[in-house]
């Protein structure tokens, strides 16, 4: 097992005129399950793919432990099998005239392995994946899901250092994607090798990773554990991105009045809660953004300071209820998971106080603890 940890690195297609990544400086510890995270674009992809040896960064330098392998600067370059890694791709890649055994095994060949270490591996990984009855299939005898498995495994039973997977589960349906995800997750914490994801999905991010990196236009956003990009993203971006549905936002106007400071849109007003005056304080007179997850609101009795809307619509999820209600010109979702199985005309919407996101309208930075 290997930490990571990346200096300075910058990537170019263009021989500097434009940056994919740039100045990218990140760590990653030993045995993490590290998730890069971002939409398409962001650069995510091409991060791994310097870590792995696929790519020649422009500038910076990546360790592995405390062993040089990238630094076009000192003329230092690890070639990608020397590197000891794995990676799975969302295309699954087998040889098509092969046995599941045969793939899996391919590589440990290739290295000149005994051939009972061979089958001890293989035998191990195919029953960690469940895959014990397939290994005398070809690929074209499995679904989806089990080829996936197929190519985990022939990646896992190598022992790498690192493992990097990208995008590995983009082709499954949701419900095999929900089980091959947990299953992946539970494998690598029993054998602790240190794993570098790429996905754009959310989800997946929240349910496996023990450290998310959030990426956009090439630069980190923001880096911690699940809980803490979703309980405190450091701008608008991390928390729209991180959430589902997203949070609902409103342009805001802090007003001093003679009840105190008050939070000011064109459809409500509502006092600020005292836990947050010390961060609201020097906005008085100016606009900020009020960020509330669908999660955080509550219903509030009519006449009591809230924000009021029209039902616009419902979703029911079975353990809750998504109802959308038209606040002025704007929709918001309420995620509701009380009793009560409709909802109609006007409703008031309280926010949970202590779980309001403010963001300064500028800079899009967070301005609340």
């Amino acid at each position: 097992m290997a930490s990571i940890t990346i200096r300075d690195m910058s990537v170019s297609y263009n021989k500097g005129k434009t940056y994919v990544l740039e100045n990218l400086s990140l760590s990653v510890k030993e045995g993490e399950f590290c998730v890069f995270l971002g939409p398409s674009g962001c650069g995510k992809t091409t991060a791994m793919h310097c870590i792995a040896g696929l790519l020649k960064p422009a500038k910076g330098e990546i360790y592995f432990d405390d062993e040089l392998v990238t630094a076009p600067e000192k003329g230092v370059f690890v070639q990608p099998q020397e590197r000891n890694i794995a990676m799975v791709f969302q295309e699954y890649a087998l040889y098509p005239n092969m046995t599941v055994r045969k793939n899996m095994s391919f590589a440990l060949k290739t290295r000149k392995t005994p051939k009972e270490e061979i089958d001890r591996r293989v035998d191990k990984m195919a029953k960690m994946l469940s895959i014990e009855q397939l290994l005398d299939r070809r690929p074209a005898e499995l679904s989806g899901g089990q080829r996936q498995r197929v190519a985990l495994g022939r990646a896992m039973v190598r022992d790498p250092n690192v493992f990097m997977l990208d995008e590995p589960l983009g082709n499954l349906d949701a419900k095999l994607r929900e089980q091959v995800r947990y299953e992946l997750k539970k494998i690598q914490s029993q054998l602790g090798v240190t794993t570098i994801y790429v996905t754009h999905d959310q989800t997946e991010a929240m349910t496996m990773a023990d450290h998310i990196i959030l990426m956009n236009n090439g630069h980190i956003v923001q880096e911690g554990t699940p809980n803490e990009l979703y309980d405190h993203p450091c701008d608008l971006f991390a928390a729209i991105f991180l959430g589902t549905p997203k949070i609902n936002t409103f342009d805001c106007t802090v007003k001093r009045t003679e009840k105190g400071l008050v939070f000011a849109n064109d459809q409500f007003t509502f006092p600020v809660p005292e836990a947050l005056r010390a961060s609201v304080e020097s906005y008085a007179g100016r606009e900020l953004i009020l960020g509330v997850r669908p999660s955080d609101l509550m219903l509030a009795d009519e006449g009591e300071a809230a924000i009021y809307g029209m039902v616009d619509g419902m979703e029911p999820l079975g353990d809750a209820n998504l109802v959308y209600v038209r606040v002025g010109e704007q929709i918001i979702v309420f995620k509701y998971t009380g009793e009560r199985t409709e909802f109609h005309g006007r409703i008031g919407l309280r926010p949970i106080v202590d779980k309001l996101h403010l963001f300064d309208k500028q800079t899009q930075k967070r301005i609340n603890d």
